[in-house]
Formats: C-alpha cells, structure tokens, sequence
C-alpha cells in the first residue's frame, strides 16, 4: 500500500486475536501498522505483534527489494508495535534504531542488551534522511512514558503511534467513530491532558496524512479526527443524550430502567441508549458514558454495598477520569436499600459531576410510587434539552 510516493505500508492484519491487552473484544481483530520511508536513508516505523515477525518482514523485503534499511524508528515499547525489534535486527544487523532515553531503557528490559548501533533523539530534534526530515515529538504517557510521535516535514505526513487508533483489522469495514471512541477510553482515556498538549504541537504542523499504529491511515477530512479527538481528551460530551446502565438481578431493576428509557424516549430525549452491565461488553458501555452528556446508574443494594457489575462500571468510569456530566440514580434494597449513597461517594472526588435532584428507591418491585419518582426523574433529565 502507497501512503505517498515514498512511503509504503508494510503491516499486518490480526485475526486471531480475540481480546487486544487481555480485555478489549476485538470481533473484527486488529492491525498492526509499520510502515517504510524511502529515500537516501530508508527508516522503519516500529515493528508488529510477536506472532507476525515473518510476514512483516516478508512485507518489507518487498518494499526494499535488494535494499537495505539503515534505521529502524521505535516510537513506543509496548510489545504490540516493539516485539520484533531484536528479529529485525537479525534480519538487518547494519541498522540503528531511533529511540529516546526512555526507549532504550525499556528496550533493554524487554530484551537484554541490544548490541545494534542506537540513535538516541531528544525532543523536537530532526533526523534527515536525504529528502525527508523526520522531527521527533515526545508524548509522554500517551499512553507510555516513553511514546514519541513522529513528523516527516516533505510530505506531511505524522506517524502518530497509538494516537487516532482504532480496534478492528484493515480488511474490515467499519465506522472509525465507534471503534476509535472505545479504543480511545479503554486504553487513552485517562491521560487526557497529555493528549490535550500533544494536540496543540500538532496543531502547529502542517499535517495531511496520519499514520497510526492501529486502524487505517488517515487522509480525508482531518479536521473531523482531530475534533473527536479535542473532544475526548477534553472529557467534554459529544453528544446530548443519556445512558442508563443498569444491574439487575431478578428483573424489577431492570423494569424501573426501561420504564425510565421509554419515558425519556416519549418526552423527547434526543438520544437514550440502556445497557446491561451483566451482559454487554463493559467497555462499550464506558464509552457511551463518555460520549453522553447524562448517565444514570440503576442498581440494587447487594452486601450493603452495590452489585459487583456496577461497582467495576463506576471505577472504569473514575479510572478514565470520568467529569463534566450529571448523574442520576435509581437504587433498589428490600430492606436496607443504600446503592445511591454508596454510588454518590464513589463520584466523591471527580470534577464537575453534578446530581439530579430526583432519584428512585425501589422497594423490592416497581409500583405506582416508583413509577411517579421515574416520571419526575425524567422530566428532570429532559429538562437539560430545553
């Protein structure tokens, strides 16, 4: 694949993977990006996964032909993009890798003392490789400590590492938007002050292309890459609307939450998603808690406390620095129900969360008094419409 003239995309597709990091369902699998810079220098951007070394490097040769590359660039060390650093060097002994100090040490944490020549790069230092100039910008903790981004100043391109990624492999259609939302707040989602930085370096380039180490390369209409991404790493809402996550365990927690959907959905609410936090894909629902402007949290009271299901959403929510939303509760408790008192203190210390004033306590069942408190509950919610 041409990104320009003389750039080539050389990474794979993985389609045996069934959870990326351990946790994150894939069905679609994922890419793996790595690509090669052709000029007087020729440069490697990072490697792939460990279970690909051979047909990536099969994709390089490809490339090269006879030639040979003279530097392989590690832009981050996580073992997804780092793994085959030692089986590229075998395979081309002559090249130095780029990294900054932190990649090295890393580097030799994960493999032992790397007897290639090393390129030790600082902040904002440029590396020529003849016609393209190769700037290095640090992104610390984006998501890594030692993650640089990088931007070739000839064709306007910027290697962007795990920035504007998505689940899912490239021989797959699908909507960027819902996959890059649930890859950005899984694994971006709390460092978004460190993104929010790394945006306004970018904004200071002229950029036309966007190769990131996941998900397809990005060409068209940036401008509206770049907005979700000010969005998230801003933590502000994308979308007026609500989400309604609920634990139930014999089903009347579940009733006073549909109850509560349906209401919403006939006074108007632009937007009502509900889910089962049992049942639906944990991280889908923290991304919809992100993308709405309002969450309501429907639970019952289980050991005093609240049921597991929910407690793990909340502290995903809180993990990913979860602010700037209202919340509202519904608690269930046949004789001790304290599910809201209990989820209003977790919110303790997050910023600008604020709560409706209405809540629902269910005793044991839905009836004519839960089903008042549910009405008012959603006249206050879409109250925020108008």
């Amino acid at each position: 694949m041409f990104i320009t003239e003389d750039i080539k995309y050389v990474g794979v597709n993985d389609h045996q993977v069934d959870l990326f990091e351990g946790q994150y369902d894939v069905p679609n699998g994922m890419a793996y990006n790595s690509y090669v810079i052709m000029d007087e220098k020729i440069a490697v951007m990072d490697t792939v996964d460990v279970n690909f070394g051979k047909e990536w490097l099969e994709n390089i040769k490809e490339v090269l032909g006879d030639k040979k590359p003279d530097y392989l660039v590690v832009q981050h060390m996580e073992p997804d993009h780092s793994a085959n650093i030692v089986t590229f060097l075998e395979a081309y002994p002559e090249a130095a890798v780029v990294g900054n100090a932190k990649t090295f040490v890393m580097m030799e944490q994960f493999f032992g003392p790397i007897s290639a020549s090393k390129v030790v790069v600082k902040d904002g230092e440029t590396l020529s490789l003849g016609k393209h100039n190769l700037t290095f910008v640090f992104a610390p903790m984006v998501h890594w400590p030692e993650v640089m981004v990088t931007y070739d100043s000839t064709d306007k391109v910027l290697f962007s590492a795990d920035g504007f990624g998505k689940f899912g492999a490239l021989d797959v259609e699908e909507d960027w938007a819902c996959e890059a939302r649930r890859y950005y707040f899984g694994i971006v989602g709390k460092y978004g002050l460190q993104v929010q930085k790394l945006l306004k370096v970018a904004a200071t380039l002229d950029i036309q292309t966007i190769c990131p180490l996941h998900g397809p390369v990005l060409k068209e209409d940036l401008g509206y890459y770049i907005n979700k991404y000010d969005i998230w790493s801003s933590y502000k809402p994308e979308d007026k609307g609500v989400l309604i996550a609920y634990a139930s365990v014999y089903g009347n927690t579940k009733k006073a939450a549909e109850l509560l959907a349906q209401k919403l959905e006939e006074k108007g609410c632009p937007k009502v998603a509900i889910a089962d936090l049992a049942r639906e894909d944990m991280h889908e629902c923290v991304e919809d808690a992100f993308r709405y402007d309002r969450l309501v949290l429907a639970t019952l009271t289980y050991n005093a406390d609240v049921f597991p299901c929910m407690k793990t959403f909340i502290h995903e929510l809180l993990e990913r620095n979860y602010q700037g939303r209202t919340v509202g509760f519904i608690e269930n408790g046949s004789w001790a129900p304290t599910a809201k008192r209990v989820m209003t203190n977790m919110f303790e210390k997050s910023k600008n969360i604020t709560f409706f004033e209405n809540s629902v306590t269910i005793k044991s069942g839905v009836n004519e008094t839960t089903i008042e408190a549910i009405e008012k509950l959603a006249d206050e919610i879409v109250a925020m419409d108008k």
